[in-house]
């Protein structure tokens, strides 16, 4: 793999933010002796500085097939990066304390493009038990949301055995009759003051006149809705009577004394 110095350079200094950071002492490749560094990984790239304030790395490792162990050694709280492969050096690095160790450990462990794939599968695969259900006897075949239809846990029934369903009630002024209980008689027919016409048509119910009524006739009035489903037309018949006779009345006052 080809890098550019000075590309890699930018990237370890520049202000992303990092997955972990901290000083580790690394052992020498030639001379078994061990220096403190100060460790920077972003992403599969492991840089280290001479100093924490170094604007550039000495050097990177590339976190590619390789695997994260706890080793022996001679400084406490060590462990070593080891790649695959006759050729390929191991690095061998110590913490400063338990907790930091287990950090370095599991962020390292974590950071392979490897491993990274290994969770994006098994994401993708949770997300497809969760909208498509885990993979049944059909080999793990996949069906639209939409075209999916459950399979009835009971036998089959013919279209012609299903129950029929319930007529529609029936309505008064907009209003459904819940007494209609079979075995009742159904009430009387009021399509033309409930707000349909013959043909179904839904109609705007009709107002009843304004007019000041005793409170006899108000308490009479309540009974009747009371008694009868039909309150409605009755009242707007007694009405409209008493607005056709006010009408008559003041006709005549129009006309005059008759001569």
């Amino acid at each position: 793999m080809k890098l550019n110095e000075r590309s890699l350079a930018f990237y370890a200094t520049c202000d992303s933010p990092a997955d972990n950071a901290g000083f580790l002492y690394k052992r020498g490749e030639r001379h078994t002796a061990y220096h403190r560094r100060w460790f920077v990984l972003k992403g599969n790239m492991l840089f280290y500085f001479e100093e924490r304030e170094s604007r550039e790395p000495v050097g990177v490792i590339v976190l590619e097939g390789c695997t994260v162990e706890l080793c022996d050694s001679a400084e406490e709280f060590a462990f070593a990066i080891r790649f695959g492969g006759t050729k390929s050096r191991t690095y061998v690095l110590a913490a400063e304390s338990q907790a930091a160790m287990e950090s370095w450990v599991k962020s390292l462990s974590r950071a392979s493009f490897d491993y990274m794939r290994l969770v994006v599968r098994e994401l993708e695969k949770q997300l497809e038990e969760m909208l498509w259900g885990p993979a049944s006897g059909c080999g793990g075949c996949r069906q639209l949301p939409g075209s999916w239809k459950p399979k009835p846990s009971g036998p089959e029934r013919s279209p012609e055995r299903l129950p029929a369903l319930p007529p529609i009630l029936p309505k008064e002024n907009g209003c459904a009759v819940w007494n209609n209980v079979s075995g009742v008689d159904p009430p009387p027919d009021t399509s033309i003051c409930s707000g349909y016409d013959s043909e179904g048509n839904s109609q705007p119910p009709p107002l009843p006149p304004r007019s000041r009524v005793s409170s006899s006739e108000a308490g009479s009035a309540g009974a009747a809705a009371a008694e009868s489903p039909s309150t409605f037309c009755r009242l707007h018949e007694r009405y409209g009577q008493e607005v056709a006779r006010l009408r008559q009345d003041w006709l005549e006052r129009r006309r005059g004394p008759r001569p």
